[in-house]
């Protein structure tokens, strides 16, 4: 197994399992009195687990899965995978500190670091489209 898809698999089980916590803490929060930032902790919850741990996953298993490119642009797919894994990870991590922080005292400085947020988000899915395309084909 390639090394980035190892990253990714296991980053999207380290997801999972935060994503699994961060769940069980909104959920206590209708049962017992938690800090308010738990409450805040839900937009966080479904981004760890949609992104962080099923996207991640099928980005990993895609990359290790689809045929190979033709040698000659192997490089620049390889560059690309790790842009995708990079702009993922750290769109996300942006994005779990700036969401409760943001609901909890909304402010230019967190509004900038959500945008940066899904700013990294999407430039990781054009980079795994770029990557995946030509790997999509006939026999």
């Amino acid at each position: 197994m390639p090394r980035l898809t190892r990253w990714f698999i296991k980053s999207a089980l380290l997801y999972f399992a935060v994503s699994m916590l961060a769940g069980v803490a909104v959920s206590a929060q209708g049962v017992m009195r938690l800090p308010p930032v738990v409450a805040a902790l839900m937009p966080v919850y479904v981004h760890l687990f949609m992104v962080g741990w099923i996207t991640q996953m099928i980005f990993g298993v895609a990359h290790w899965m689809f045929p190979r490119v033709a040698k000659e642009s192997a490089d620049r797919v390889q560059r690309l995978a790790l842009v995708t894994y990079v702009t993922l990870n750290v769109g996300l991590l942006v994005r779990a500190v700036a969401e409760p922080a943001f609901a909890l005292r909304p402010g230019p400085v967190w509004a900038g670091m959500l945008i940066l947020s899904a700013g990294l988000q999407w430039i990781s899915a054009l980079a795994f489209v770029a990557t995946a395309w030509p790997r999509v084909r006939e026999r």
